[in-house]
């Protein structure tokens, strides 16, 4: 029997991520989809100024399925960035992304070793960052993409703090 229900721990809220995190990634979504299309037309632009060429049917169905897959790329994106969200817990933290593979990370605050906050120059422009929690394993993937850079110093601070009480507690 299929659950439809979402891998969420019962009675949590879950903060989520500015939406300006929105246009931050269809911009770069755009900018990068751009350049494989760009690649991928290569051919098509040799062949009009007679270089050398390609059989059409080959260059044509690429380029179409390309253009289908970036448009549902860009398309799903506001949906992408609306399932991300945290919830600070008591003895954790709790980390939830995805849509067809969700994926929910408890991040226990003893085994913070430190908190990076980064920012590329188009989540500046936006007032947004990315937090990270660094663990002693490699595997964890705990990031918090698109947060205000207010919220981010605040996760930065309060989870150092209680990462380094439960470190001391031990």
């Amino acid at each position: 029997m299929l659950h439809s229900e979402a891998i969420d721990p019962v009675g949590v809220e879950w903060t989520r991520v500015d939406e300006k995190y929105i246009t931050v990634k269809l911009i770069s979504g755009f900018i990068g989809w751009a350049i494989v299309l760009i690649i991928v037309a290569l051919p098509l632009i040799a062949d009009a100024v007679g270089w050398w060429s390609l059989p059409d049917w080959l260059v044509w169905p690429v380029l179409g399925v390309l253009l289908v897959w970036a448009g549902l790329d860009l398309g799903l994106t506001p949906r992408r960035v609306r399932a991300i969200g945290y919830c600070e817990r008591e003895d954790d933290l709790l980390i939830r992304r995805g849509l067809l593979w969700q994926r929910v990370v408890a991040v226990p605050y003893g085994r913070l070793q430190y908190v990076d906050i980064e920012a590329g120059p188009l989540m500046r422009k936006f007032g947004i960052c990315t937090v990270q929690l660094k663990t002693a394993s490699a595997a964890t993937d705990a990031t918090i993409p698109g947060a205000v850079r207010s919220e981010g110093a605040r996760l930065r601070d309060e989870l150092s703090a209680r990462g380094q009480a439960r470190l001391a507690g031990l």
